[in-house]
């Protein structure tokens, strides 16, 4: 019976690294997609492939993905996000999907593209961290650097009297059983082994169209996209509990809204445009 356990764990083992191993020489072949907001384009370039495909930002197309399935272990749940295109050129259709670990950070990395795109927010600083765990200076992944802010944060509200002993007992001895910085340092070797093998160069076509452009030359969005930014600013005052799918269909309708009131002025229709 041990030998039969010490067989399975050995296979599991061999088998997570080799999956691993599999995942990771992705990096070495694939490019990166890119977004310009100055061109209002997505620019990617499809596996097997070397020359990088241009696509106009209003014609792109996203999804988010939520599966569930029924084992004799109970409900597994699977989520992804995706975005895709029709290449009028080649006549193909190429997509692009990877996994998340729930639709509301499905559509949280969906959000942050387009919110990117629309000059809602100009960095990533601005959309995460909501636990004041990554300093000015701090690299945008987690590391050792959001362990070491985390127990600061922890030590200061235990000062303050925000937090109890327990609460401190509770953190150390999670982290203890969760061998403490290991996680973090394997962390930070994988993201620095990711860095150094991404070894292929972008395409010339590529990088020239990554360079800014003056002012004078941005592209502006459609008179339509323009209409339906408008809608979902009005309904998000109007109904700020719905989900972000509601809000997205009633924006693209022709339906006349009533503009929410303010201080002083009487509210008032928006027109479909």
């Amino acid at each position: 019976m041990v030998f039969i356990g010490l067989s399975s764990a050995a296979f599991c083992f061999v088998l997570s690294i080799s999956i691993w191993y599999f995942n990771h020489r992705k990096y070495k072949y694939a490019i990166a997609a890119r977004f310009n907001r100055q061109r209002r384009e997505a620019c990617f370039v499809p596996e097997g492939e070397t020359d990088p495909v241009f696509v106009p930002w209003e014609s792109l197309s996203a999804w988010v993905i939520e599966t569930q399935g029924v084992t004799q272990y109970g409900v597994q749940r699977q989520y992804a996000m995706g975005v895709g295109f029709h290449h009028a050129d080649s006549g193909e259709d190429y997509s692009l999907e990877f996994e998340c670990g729930g639709l509301p950070l499905a559509i949280a990395n969906w959000e942050a593209i387009r919110a990117y795109m629309d000059y809602e927010v100009h960095s990533l600083k601005e959309i995460q961290d909501p636990l004041d765990l990554q300093g000015p200076d701090d690299p945008p992944h987690e590391g050792l650097h959001t362990f070491y802010n985390a127990r600061a944060r922890m030590r200061r509200r235990y000062r303050e009297g925000e937090v109890g002993k327990w609460y401190v007992a509770g953190w150390y001895a999670y982290h203890f059983f969760t061998l403490w910085t290991l996680p973090f340092h394997l962390t930070e070797w994988e993201i620095a082994r990711v860095k150094r093998i991404q070894t292929r160069e972008i395409p010339p076509a590529m990088a020239a169209w990554s360079q800014p452009l003056p002012a004078a030359q941005w592209a502006q969005p459609s008179a339509e996209l323009r209409r339906q930014r408008e809608r979902l600013a009005i309904l998000r005052e109007l109904y700020p509990q719905h989900s972000v799918f509601s809000l997205f269909t009633k924006a693209r309708g022709t339906d006349e809204l009533m503009v929410p009131k303010r201080k002083g002025k009487k509210g008032k229709k928006a027109k479909a445009g």
